[in-house]
């Protein structure tokens, strides 16, 4: 089996979260703000993700980690959209450096929570890593994402995104739909306008 090269800064999301949380914005915001939303761009939301999380511009790399429920293999809220296709094994570069993606589907033999979680672990130990950007389901499996971090190194910086402030955690937080829409190209003077 070969070795996983492991960047310096890695993003891992719950794709099939994003693409609900996503969903729901756009719902939201056209009817509070009277237009049609597009479809969340995907390099500019992990871009978001990354200045959220400590990465700025420069020659770097990232790792970016995207798991699936195995069936759901297109996000219906982002472009590209597919999975399998369109972003597992791609990459982008831009003015912070360059993204590689992964979709990693969830098999029948584990549940998402025990495979995300194991993940995040097993990206934590790595000595190379040394900045992860966490996208968990926070309302299901947030106390597993907390208990896999809970002795990470000192040295590592873990952000953990979420939809509202969540209770402890050895890491920084931050809030996961100002990144979101930010890619659905939402502006914030059109909420404060309103």
């Amino acid at each position: 089996m070969e070795k996983q090269q492991w960047s310096e800064n890695v993003i891992i999301a719950d794709a099939d979260y994003i693409d609900k949380v996503a969903f729901n914005l756009i719902v939201n915001f056209e009817r509070m703000l009277g237009r049609r939303i597009p479809q969340a761009d995907m390099p500019r939301w992990v871009d978001c993700v990354a200045l959220d999380g400590g990465i700025r511009e420069g020659n770097n790399k990232t790792n970016v980690i995207l798991v699936y429920d195995k069936g759901h293999e297109t996000l219906e809220n982002f472009s590209p959209s597919s999975l399998t296709t369109e972003l597992d094994g791609k990459a982008f570069n831009d003015h912070l450096g360059e993204f590689l993606f992964s979709a990693l589907p969830v098999e029948e033999m584990v549940d998402k929570e025990h495979l995300f979680c194991d993940s995040l672990m097993h990206i934590c130990s790595q000595k190379e890593v040394r900045r992860v950007m966490v996208v968990p389901n926070a309302e299901r499996y947030y106390d597993g994402v907390r208990r896999a971090l809970k002795d990470t190194d000192d040295d590592k910086r873990i952000t953990v995104f979420a939809m509202q402030p969540m209770s402890g955690g050895n890491f920084r937080q931050e809030i996961l739909g100002y990144s979101l829409m930010n890619a659905l190209g939402i502006k914030g003077e059109e909420v404060i306008e309103r």
